[in-house]
Parts: C-alpha cells; sequence; structure tokens
C-alpha cells in the first residue's frame, strides 16, 4: 500500500509540474520543475514513463540543462522495462524539433538502440528514425553511416558490439532508407550526390554483399541512371577499381584479391557496356594476372577465363592491342598438337571468343602472333616478315581441339539417347533429379563444342574474318526454359557471391573432359561459393574478413 501511495504521489508532482510548465509564459523560469521532473526519471515505473514523455516536450526551455536531461532520457532508453524504454525511444526525435543542432547525436544513439531484441522496441526506433530522417535527411544519413565507416579507431574489447550496430544500421539502410530513396532524397541532385559520396568514403571495410548492395543502390539513383553521361558512369567504375585494388602489386597466392579482382570485374562489366573504360582492368589482367595465369588455383582460372570472355568485346582497340599477346600465348597453352584425354573446352571457349573480340579491334596484330596476312596499310602489319611457322603451328592446333570437339559432340548426342531412357526408367525423384543434372551437362557441353568450331572455321584462312559482334551466345550464358528458374536463383545468388567457382563447377561448368571416361560431373552445381557474413571479402586491412 506505501509502494503504490507513493507511486501516486510521484505521479501528482510531475503532473503539478508539467502544469505549471504549461501555464507559464516564461517557461524558463521554472526551471526547478523542469529539474524536477529529470529527478523523476529515477523513480517507479508509471513515473519514468511519464518523465520520458515530458523531458522532451521542455526540452528547449532550458539549454542549460540539455546535457543532464538527455542523459537521464537515455538512461530510461536502458531501462529494465520495455514499456519505459518504448516509451523514451519514441521521445528521442522531441529533442530535435526545436533543437536540431541535437539531431545528429539523436540518430546515433537511434542507430546503437537498432540492436534491440524486442520487435516493439526495434519498430519504435526505427520510426523515430524515419521521424529525423524525414525532419533532416542529409544530416540524418550522415550519423548513420558513420556507423559503417572503418572501425580501426574502435576499442578492440567492444568490436563485436559495432559490429552488430553496424549490421542492423546497413540493414536498416538497406531495407528502410533506399526504398524510401525518391520521397526522401531531396532536392534530388544535391541528396543524391551526397549519399553517394557517404557511400565512397566508406567503402574502405565493406563485404562483398554490401558492396554489390552499395553499387546497386548508386546506379538506382537518377545521377547515375540510364540517361546519365558517360563521366558519371565513369564514377561507378572507378569507385569499382577502388574496390577491386587496382594498385596493389598482384599475389598470385592471395586468394582474396583474386576474388575481389573478378567479382569487381563482373560488377563493372554493365558500365563498360554504358561506355566507361575498361582500360584499367585490361592493363592489370594484363600486366600483373595473365602473366602468373599458370599460378592461379584451379577454381580461380575459368572464373578468370569467363569474365576476359564477357568483358572482351569492351576493350578498345589500344587495351586489345596490348593484350592479344597473351591471350594468344595462352590460348596455345590450351589448343595442344596432339589428341589428349582431357581437355577444358569451357576455356579454350573463353579464350577463343576474346581472341576473336580483340583481333577485330586490332586485326593486324594477329599476323605476327598467328602467322595471318592481313593489310591495313600500316607498319604494324609486318607483311615482310616471314610467319609461316606461326601460321601452321597455330592452324595445326586448331584443327585438333576440332577433332576433339567433334568426337566430344557425337559421345555427347548419344549419351542424350541414354538419359532420356534413363529418365522413363526413373521412378524416384532423386534420380530423375540426378539424370536431368546430367542432361544439362551434356547440353552445356554441346553449346560448348558447337561454339568453338563456330569460332575456330573462320581461323584458318590466312586472312580470317574475326568475329566481333554477339552472335556467338557463350555457352553459360544460354538457359533452357527448365533452367529459368534455376538461373534467377543463381543470378540472385551471385549478389553476395565471388565469382571463382569450384573445380569442375562454373555457370556453365568447367567443361573438363576425359574423352574416354564420363564427361562434366557438377557442371551445375553453382556459379560460386556462397558469401555470406564473415564469407565475404571486407576490404584491405578491415576486419579480417576474406572474399574467400
Amino acid at each position: 500500500m506505501t509502494d503504490t501511495t507513493e507511486d501516486s504521489g510521484e505521479i501528482e508532482k510531475l503532473y503539478e509540474y508539467c502544469e505549471k510548465l504549461n501555464e507559464a509564459k516564461d517557461k524558463s523560469l521554472n526551471k526547478v520543475d523542469y529539474e524536477g521532473i529529470i529527478a523523476a526519471a529515477n523513480g517507479s515505473v508509471k513515473a519514468k514513463q511519464l518523465a520520458a514523455q515530458m523531458i522532451p516536450k521542455f526540452f528547449k526551455f532550458f539549454p542549460d540543462l540539455s546535457e543532464q536531461a538527455l542523459d537521464q532520457h537515455l538512461y530510461l532508453c536502458e531501462d529494465e522495462e520495455l514499456g519505459v524504454r518504448v516509451q523514451a525511444i519514441r521521445g528521442l526525435p522531441f529533442f530535435c524539433k526545436d533543437t536540431p543542432e541535437h539531431l545528429a547525436k539523436i540518430v546515433d544513439i537511434l542507430g546503437q538502440l537498432l540492436v534491440a531484441g524486442d520487435n516493439v522496441e526495434r519498430d519504435a526506433v526505427h520510426k523515430a528514425l524515419m521521424m529525423l530522417l524525414r525532419q533532416d535527411v542529409k544530416t540524418s544519413l550522415t550519423a548513420l553511416f558513420k556507423h559503417i565507416g572503418s572501425m580501426d579507431d574502435r576499442n578492440a574489447e567492444d568490436l563485436s558490439t559495432w559490429e552488430t550496430i553496424r549490421e542492423k544500421v546497413l540493414c536498416f539502410i538497406r531495407d528502410k532508407v533506399f526504398p524510401l530513396k525518391a520521397e526522401l532524397l531531396k532536392p534530388e541532385a544535391e541528396m543524391e550526390r551526397h549519399v553517394a559520396n557517404l557511400v565512397k568514403q566508406n567503402l574502405q571495410d565493406v563485404t562483398a554483399v554490401e558492396f554489390k548492395l552499395f553499387i546497386d543502390f548508386l546506379k538506382s539513383l537518377s545521377l547515375f541512371g540510364q540517361n546519365a553521361p558517360v563521366e558519371r558512369v565513369q564514377e561507378l567504375v572507378e569507385i569499382i577499381e577502388g574496390q577491386a585494388d587496382l594498385d596493389a602489386q598482384f599475389n598470385v597466392s592471395d586468394g582474396d584479391h583474386i576474388d575481389r579482382f573478378i567479382s569487381c570485374l563482373r560488377m563493372a562489366l554493365p558500365f563498360f557496356m554504358r561506355g566507361a573504360s575498361s582500360s584499367n582492368f585490361f592493363s592489370y589482367l594484363n600486366k600483373q594476372i595473365l602473366p602468373v595465369f599458370d599460378k592461379l588455383p584451379e577454381e580461380q582460372k575459368l572464373s578468370m577465363l569467363k569474365n576476359l570472355a564477357e568483358c572482351s568485346f569492351t576493350a578498345k582497340p589500344q587495351d586489345s592491342r596490348q593484350l592479344l599477346p597473351a591471350v594468344v600465348q595462352l590460348l596455345k597453352k590450351y589448343l595442344v598438337r596432339r589428341k589428349i584425354e582431357e581437355m577444358n573446352f569451357t576455356s579454350i571457349e573463353c579464350l577463343l571468343y576474346a581472341f576473336h573480340h580483340l583481333a577485330h579491334k586490332t586485326p593486324n596484330a594477329s599476323n605476327s602472333l598467328c602467322g595471318y596476312k592481313i593489310v591495313t596499310g600500316q607498319t604494324s602489319d609486318r607483311l615482310g616478315e616471314d610467319f609461316s611457322e606461326q601460321y601452321k603451328d597455330f592452324t595445326e592446333r586448331l584443327s585438333t581441339i576440332e577433332d576433339l570437339s567433334r568426337a566430344m559432340i557425337k559421345k555427347l548426342t548419344q549419351g542424350m539417347a541414354d538419359h532420356n531412357k534413363a529418365m522413363a526408367a526413373a521412378k524416384l525423384e532423386e534420380e530423375k533429379d540426378v539424370i536431368k543434372k546430367q542432361k544439362q551437362n551434356a547440353t552445356m557441353g554441346l553449346r560448348s563444342c558447337n561454339n568453338i568450331l563456330a569460332m575456330t572455321q573462320p581461323l584458318h584462312s590466312k586472312v580470317p574474318s574475326f568475329i566481333g559482334d554477339k552472335k556467338i551466345t557463350l555457352s553459360w550464358k544460354e538457359t533452357t526454359p527448365t533452367l529459368a528458374a534455376a538461373g534467377k536463383k543463381r543470378s540472385a545468388a551471385n549478389i553476395s557471391s565471388t565469382s571463382a567457382p569450384k573445380k569442375g563447377t562454373g555457370a556453365g561448368g568447367d567443361f573438363r573432359n576425359p574423352l574416354l571416361n564420363k564427361a562434366f560431373e557438377g557442371l551445375n552445381e553453382g556459379r560460386s561459393r556462397g558469401r555470406g557474413r564473415g564469407r565475404g571479402w571486407r576490404g584491405r586491412g578491415g576486419r579480417g574478413r576474406s572474399y574467400r
């Protein structure tokens, strides 16, 4: 009974303080009343809830008590009682309504409160943040992004806590802010540029998933949209180049950097297609990676070649001329002169495709490399020199791979009938799934071999016609209707994944075929290793997250 009486007394005092402040014309003279409200925040649960409403309400009238009032209110945000915490969180935006100088601090506090485990509490934090974003989106986003940047200056003991906060802030921005960009980012040009700068400033320490998230968001802005000038698109490529770490010396044993380069090159491809320069990527590939290509881990070789093939048509003539010798040298390593049991048809398809597109841009560069007789009227034609041995060697290699491709096509075509019979006899779903996969592998293999034949045949001429358009569709780019849904799932998964496939796998698979043995096992097991939190790369020297 005594406790109830005391509670009633506290509540009556609070209402009395509030009434006096409401009636006062110059509320700043009622400092004692406001101090009483602040003190009541140490009372009963009901008193705390009432104080959580009153402290923000009269906050602006007592600037000399601002620090004391805010500190007391923050204690309420951490109270044992859920009801008290929720009420206190709901009151936080009102500290900024007439005193915007506190907004950045309040947003910072709310960012930390995003770790709340209770749904009601977390919902209150979300609503409070949205109120402040609508009041001043520029200041609010700047404060939120401070939780995303590098944590090098954080106390090591609290690193796990800050990591959790960072994740929650990222989720909030992704789920609550990005979808409302049209409403929140006003004036559009100014705010989109501000957000772009915030993103660029906080990419030093991101995972693959997070980096892809930010790039996707940036390209959704009008600033970088489909109608953006080339210099804006180039700005996105420069951001990706920075993440790819093109200034660093390549270390073939650094799997994280290899994965990051592959992922960034793929990410940049749509921007190359919009006119941005691919020169820096091709230069790094030519000078740093291709010279040590043989030393790359097997699972990353095919992924690198696929990306080279897909990007090759975007190369400028000067890039093509520099890159072509290394591509031809690598192609010859795969184009053996004698028939062997094991051939990597998909890698050959990649290199032939890249060769055609690069040579199309600078045809006479192939004269000294392959012994062709292409005349452009330039001294670089080198028509007075004898390259007949190069021509003989290259065309013999082409003939060998053509024979091997035809043999594999025959083998796969015959195998299709066996797959159909097996499917008709299969009763269990597991058996049917295995057979479907085998048929998909065989179909992919047929595409790869047919592409090889289509690309080698023109190359026997002394003056070949190089393929410079997209009439050849790379084997892993084609999908059948039955695979459409799976293809979409793989595409979505690749947002959070590296491009390095497992050995014998890949989008389209590693078509590595023993001629007389069972082929293409695990061809379509998935394009790449998944990249969840803790699996994606984490910039250079960040929180120790590797891309692998």
